[in-house]
């Protein structure tokens, strides 16, 4: 068993959009972990503010059966294939770490490669995982975390919808 870290994010209707994804991560894998949620600032494109937070989960699944069941939730929140990459979501599924697997193809980068560069990924990871290794920069999640510079991408703690208690 592989574990697998998801960064979810929405920023069209978050709330409901968050919540079907947790319960569907949660209904696909179980024992699905997710972090707190958190606001922050839309990356890349002037935009509502996104909602995000990270899950975690253990499976044995090939990578490629879980990027689709991914797709899979992304397209039960709302979202087309074809959208543009820098623009409103309704959901956003990405794969930040599938077990210690180091992979630069076309289609996959793993680990993500902005993991290390994006608030709303590590943070919420460092609240899941904090002992974990990344598998490239050789260090902690957690000690990661506390040498990001926090204070210039602040995340603010949000409600979740409640809906995604199954999957806490």
């Amino acid at each position: 068993m592989l574990e697998v870290y998801v960064a979810a994010g929405s920023n069209v209707e978050p709330h409901t959009h968050l919540a079907r994804a947790a319960r569907e991560l949660a209904g696909t894998f179980p024992g699905t972990r997710c972090s707190a949620w958190y606001r922050n600032r839309a990356v890349g494109f002037e935009g509502d503010d996104f909602i995000n937070f990270v899950a975690g989960f253990s499976t044995d699944q090939p990578l490629e059966a879980v990027i689709a069941r991914l797709q899979a939730i992304e397209g039960l929140c709302g979202r087309t294939r074809n959208a543009p990459r820098w623009a409103p979501r309704s959901m956003d599924l990405d794969i930040l770490l599938y077990g210690t697997q180091v992979l630069d193809t076309p289609a996959v980068r793993l680990p993500r490669p902005d993991l290390l560069k994006r608030a709303y990924m590590l943070g919420p990871l460092a609240e899941l995982a904090p002992e974990l290794i990344h598998p490239t920069a050789g260090a902690s999640i957690g000690a990661l975390w506390r040498q990001f510079d926090q204070a210039a991408h602040p995340l603010i703690r949000v409600p979740s919808s409640g809906a995604d208690e199954g999957a806490r």
